[in-house]
């Protein structure tokens, strides 16, 4: 009885061994959070050009 607890707990250690395989590389969780920062940079730059031609609009209307 002892040697059929030994080949079970054997043959489950082998089992549980066999189905541990790497899963792949682990997700990228700051993607989100830099394509997010590069669209705001983005809209920063929108924004500073659109500041920009409204600034030289009034220096001119005000000539």
């Amino acid at each position: 009885m002892k040697n059929f607890w030994q080949a079970a707990i054997v043959a489950l250690i082998a089992l549980g061994l066999a189905g541990c395989k790497p899963s792949g590389p682990p997700p990228d969780i700051i993607k989100p959070q830099r394509e997010a920062l590069q669209n705001a940079k983005a809209v920063g730059a929108v924004e500073q050009k659109s500041a920009d031609e409204q600034k030289k609009a009034i220096d001119e209307s005000t000539k």
